[in-house]
């Protein structure tokens, strides 16, 4: 999916949407989010797929040494590592990065499943996913179905549920280990303000699934093999109990 113009991708849509004022709010709830989730992992590699410079900050205190975008639009930073590629066919070896990070990614790519995969065969054995997606049973999956049609970011984008995602990540070989939901408030600007964090803290209590965000994340699990017993190893029949008793030869048999 490498393309030379930004308006041709679909992450750089939602990146340009991410400027704006609802947009950076968003950006900001996600991203407190995505800081916890990371904090207790170590190694050497990140990979980011898809959106570039906004959840940069949010990685700053990430302890992963160093941290990999993969774009298929050019990014605006001047640090850090940046390839060019297409999300389901990753350029990278197998078992050679420690986490991953999927930023809307499955919302906007034509063949999520794939892209799963290729995540579980380039992260190493105990690795991370962490999957950040907009819930279709929500008041942002409302707002999906009205203006999906327009073609307007975020909206044109595929809105599933959480527990769809976690049954594609068990199939492709991962646990999950966590899901938090987000953004219980319309998707409206002028609501995303101080007045809607009592809304904020209401929806996680009593209605957590139905939050507008979803942000999950899964380990890789690799099944040890238990080794079968070769068969000359294994206990010979007993001998039936009428077999003949042999005798020493030249004795007298009375």
């Amino acid at each position: 999916m490498t393309v030379s113009n930004d308006h041709k991708s679909p992450f750089a849509g939602l990146q340009h949407w991410y400027r704006s004022p609802l947009g950076r709010r968003v950006a900001q709830l996600e991203g407190l989010c995505v800081r916890r989730l990371l904090s207790t992992s170590f190694g050497y590699y990140l990979l980011q797929i898809g959106l570039t410079e906004l959840w940069w900050e949010a990685l700053a205190t990430c302890r992963i040494r160093h941290q990999v975008l993969l774009t298929s639009a050019p990014a605006n930073r001047s640090a850090g590592l940046t390839i060019a590629g297409a999300e389901t066919d990753l350029p990278l070896a197998a078992d050679s990065i420690d986490a991953v990070l999927l930023p809307h990614t499955l919302d906007f790519t034509t063949d999520p499943r794939r892209v799963l995969c290729e995540v579980e065969r380039v992260l190493i054995p105990e690795g991370r996913v962490i999957v950040v997606g907009f819930n279709a049973v929500s008041f942002w999956g409302l707002w999906h179905l009205a203006l999906g049609s327009q073609q307007q970011m975020p909206w044109c984008g595929r809105f599933r549920t959480a527990a769809q995602i976690e049954s594609w990540l068990e199939s492709a070989g991962f646990v999950v280990e966590v899901c938090e939901h987000l953004l219980f408030c319309p998707p409206l600007r002028q609501v995303y303000g101080a007045g809607c964090s009592p809304l904020e803290a209401l929806g996680q209590r009593l209605w957590p699934f139905f939050g507008g965000v979803y942000v999950i994340r899964a380990v890789k699990r690799v099944a040890t093999l238990t080794p079968l017993k070769p068969a000359w190893s294994r206990r010979c029949p007993v001998l039936p109990g009428t077999a003949v008793r042999p005798t020493t030869r030249g004795n007298d048999h009375g």
